[in-house]
């Protein structure tokens, strides 16, 4: 047995794994659930995903509901016939929409949000009726209470998903499988086991909970949730390249452990073993589909996200905020939608349900992505880890630069950004500008929008609370 085989066994056993929650949606090392350095009244999503309410005293620490460790086995098919052939292709795209809606100013709240202390529960949130969805079988995983936290929601479907998982990475070519699970956190240079910090493993449980909101068992979501991860894995591999961070989730990345070269190669493994892992599942086609998608508006968002950084300050050619949200959108939204839309296919929900859920993914990751820059502003660097206007010295084009170079100070803010001398001084006057609030009314809309999704498509009512405590757990950094 070698030592990579080794790493992977121990992965699989391993269950849920050691998580230490370091890693954001879109991959990047810093940031976490909290950020005293963001203000507790900038973005209440709580409220707007109301039936998932965070708040301080909330224990999303304590131990995680039951789980099933099993592999991915099917013990039955629950799925609707005939929905299965339908790959879930955007009609258009959600950052479009919401471009027009908001015209760029961002200046007004949105009439969605409540106050903190209002609520309402699961029961009470859109959803099917009792018993209208096929009845989970002997095989399902045994899920928390409805009222569980994001951590245990979590845990439990990276305990279902984890032993499909390592299998899968198993089947590699033993050198190109060691870099995978070192990647995954599951051993070290040369095999040795180990259990370094993972991620979330957001879209896994995205992917699950999208199998279990259409009716289905979270088993018939394990291989959606599978690829999704593997697919995430695969852009992290290149991106560190193409970004050149030598680190990741607190060690060296993968290219800085074995080379540039073995790590496009390992990337490119992962990549082909996210299809194969789809292409033989019961729908494959139209989920490779699916997924084909998502992978096309990735690269465009990392392509344009790329390109942003050559672009100037001010003038015609400056990057717009509509721009913005559509390269948010395709590098983070779009595989997040994927996921939970991935996991509907495979549990046989309608193209109606998969595309509702592939929208929501969509606008969590624009929302998400502009909390995030928000943080690379003004987040504590003691909670975040990342230096005080970390993302100002770094010049990047985030969506509070773009809003306050489109104001009255933009010509002041771009000297100041062009001279890079003084990130205290261009942070103020951003947030002078109005871009602070207006950044967080935009995450607001997108929110919103994720509810309104989640409303008009029937859904099994216990996976649609735990999907919408999860979502407010992943854009509410203030607790």
């Amino acid at each position: 047995m070698t030592s990579s085989s080794t790493a992977v066994d121990a992965a699989r056993r391993a269950g849920g794994g050691h998580d230490e929650g370091q890693e954001h949606v879109d991959g990047r090392r810093a940031g976490g659930p909290h950020a005293a350095g963001l203000r507790a009244t900038d973005l209440h999503a709580g409220s707007l995903i109301h039936a998932g309410r965070l708040g301080p005293s909330d224990d999303v620490d304590r131990a995680a509901g039951p789980g099933n460790a099993g592999g991915a086995s099917r013990t039955g098919d629950s799925r609707q016939p005939g929905t299965l052939g339908q790959a879930v292709v955007p009609s258009r795209s959600v950052a479009a929409d919401h471009a027009r809606a908001s015209h760029d100013t961002g200046a007004s709240g949105h009439p969605y949000v409540s106050s903190p202390s209002g609520s309402s529960d699961h029961a009470s949130a859109p959803g099917h009726a009792p018993g209208s969805h096929p009845s989970r079988g002997p095989g399902h995983s045994a899920a928390p209470d409805p009222l569980a936290g994001p951590h245990q929601i979590l845990h439990r479907c990276r305990t279902l998903v984890r032993p499909a998982l390592a299998e899968a990475v198993g089947r590699l070519h033993p050198w190109v499988g060691e870099m995978a699970a070192y990647s995954f956190g599951w051993c070290e240079v040369g095999g040795a086991a180990a259990a370094a910090p993972g991620g979330k493993g957001v879209r896994q449980a995205l992917a699950v909970l999208g199998a279990e909101a259409a009716g289905a068992s979270g088993r018939d979501g394990v291989a959606a949730a599978v690829a999704v991860e593997l697919v995430h894995a695969f852009s992290l591999l290149h991106d560190d390249i193409m970004d050149g961070d030598a680190d990741r989730r607190r060690r060296p990345a993968v290219w800085k452990a074995y080379g540039t070269g073995p790590a496009v190669l390992a990337g490119d493994a992962l990549f082909a073993l996210a299809v194969e892992t789809l292409a033989v599942q019961p729908g494959g086609a139209a989920a490779v589909r699916t997924l084909s998608v998502a992978l096309g508006d990735l690269v465009r968002g990392q392509a344009d996200d790329l390109l942003f950084a050559d672009r100037p300050w001010t003038g015609p050619e400056r990057v717009r905020p509509d721009e913005y949200r559509a390269m948010a959108e395709h590098k983070t939204g779009s595989l997040l939608g994927c996921a939970a839309a991935l996991g509907a296919v495979l549990g046989g929900a309608a193209p109606e349900t998969a595309a509702a859920l592939d929208r929501v993914g969509r606008h969590l990751g624009i929302a998400f992505q502009i909390v995030d820059d928000v943080l690379g502003i003004w987040g504590d660097p003691q909670v975040t880890g990342k230096p005080v206007h970390g993302d100002l010295r770094e010049r990047k084009k985030t969506f509070p630069v773009l809003v306050a170079l489109g104001s009255a100070r933009g010509d002041r803010l771009a000297a100041l950004l062009e001279a890079g001398d003084d990130p205290g001084a261009a942070a103020e006057l951003i947030e002078r500008a109005g871009a602070r609030a207006a950044a967080m009314t935009e995450a607001r809309r997108h929110l919103a929008a994720v509810d309104t999704a989640l409303a008009g498509v029937p859904l099994e009512a216990r996976a649609l609370g735990e999907l919408r405590s999860l979502l407010g757990f992943l854009v509410r950094r203030d607790v």
